[in-house]
C-alpha cells in the first residue's frame, strides 16, 4: 500500500511539473514582420506611438516583428525571412541600388505581404535623389505635388466595403489631423482604389486639392499583397478606432492570415 501511495504520488508530480513546463511553452511566431521606420524628424512623434501599439498586437497574436530605422541592410536574404514588410512612414529615396532590387524581387515573388503609410508616397527628387520611377509605377503612376502643412481634418468614405482591410471599419470615418497629399493625378486607373478623402468635408477649408483623391490602395498587378495607407502622420490615430481596425486588418491579410 505504501509503495502504491509512493507511485501515485509521483505521477501527481510528473503531471503538475509537465503541465507547467506546457503553460510556460512559448506558442509558435504565426509569421514574422520587418518594419521600416524613420528615427527621427516630424514623423518621429507618430514612430513612437506606432510601436509599442505594433508591439502589443504581435503579443496578442503570436507573430514577432524586427525593427529597422534604414534601408542599408535590406537585401534578398533579410527579406526572405519576413511575411510582412511595413513601410512605416519610410520615404521612396535613400535606398541603395541593391536595396531597391531586392524590394522589387519581393514584391514580385508572391511570398509576403507589403504596408506602406503615409511617407511612402513621398514621391519625386528630394534631397538630391531621383525619383524611384518603379516605386512611383507601383504606386499608381504618380508623383508628390503638394500638401497641406497646416493640415486638416477630413471625412474618408469607403469605396470596396468588400475588401478584407476593410472589414469592421465604418464605411465613412474622420481623421481629426492629416496633411493629405496631392499628387500630379490620381492613381485610381492604376490601382484598386479601396478608400478616399472627400476634400469638401476639409476642417480648416483648404484650396489644396486634387479632385479624384484616393488614400487606401492596393496594387493587384503584383504577385505579393499590397496595400497604401495614406494617412500616418499624427500620433493620435493610435486612438482611432477605424485607423487601428484597418491597419490591424491590413497587416493580417498582406500575411496572407485573412
Amino acid at each position: 500500500m505504501k509503495n502504491f501511495r509512493i507511485i501515485i504520488c509521483l505521477l501527481i508530480t510528473t503531471c503538475f511539473f509537465q503541465g507547467e513546463c506546457l503553460a510556460q511553452k512559448p506558442k509558435k511566431s504565426k509569421f514574422k514582420a520587418l518594419v521600416l521606420y524613420e528615427n527621427g524628424g516630424h514623423h518621429l512623434p507618430f514612430t513612437k506611438a506606432a510601436k509599442p501599439w505594433l508591439n502589443k498586437l504581435a503579443i496578442d497574436s503570436s507573430f514577432t516583428i524586427d525593427y529597422i530605422e534604414n534601408t542599408k541592410t535590406i537585401n534578398d536574404a533579410l527579406l526572405k525571412k519576413y511575411q510582412v514588410f511595413i513601410q512605416l512612414d519610410y520615404p521612396p529615396y535613400t535606398w541603395s541600388a541593391e536595396s531597391m532590387k531586392a524590394f522589387e524581387k519581393y514584391m514580385n515573388n508572391g511570398k509576403g505581404g507589403w504596408i506602406g503609410l503615409h511617407h511612402a508616397t513621398l514621391l519625386g527628387e528630394f534631397d538630391g535623389y531621383p525619383m524611384w520611377q518603379w516605386f512611383s509605377d507601383f504606386m499608381g503612376g504618380i508623383r508628390f505635388v503638394d500638401y497641406i502643412p497646416t493640415f486638416a481634418k477630413a471625412q474618408v468614405n469607403l469605396e470596396d466595403k468588400s475588401h478584407p482591410v476593410l472589414k469592421g471599419v465604418p464605411s465613412i470615418f474622420f481623421i481629426e489631423k492629416e496633411e493629405w497629399y496631392v499628387y500630379d493625378k490620381s492613381p485610381r486607373q492604376n490601382v484598386h482604389v479601396l478608400a478616399s478623402v472627400d476634400e469638401s468635408t476639409y476642417e480648416p477649408v483648404s484650396k489644396i486639392k486634387m479632385g479624384d483623391h484616393p488614400v487606401i490602395w492596393t496594387n493587384e498587378h503584383f504577385a505579393t499583397r499590397n496595400v497604401y495607407i495614406f494617412m500616418g502622420h499624427a500620433p493620435e490615430l493610435f486612438q482611432n478606432e477605424a485607423y487601428t481596425t484597418l491597419l490591424r486588418n491590413s497587416i493580417f491579410w498582406a500575411a496572407g492570415k485573412k
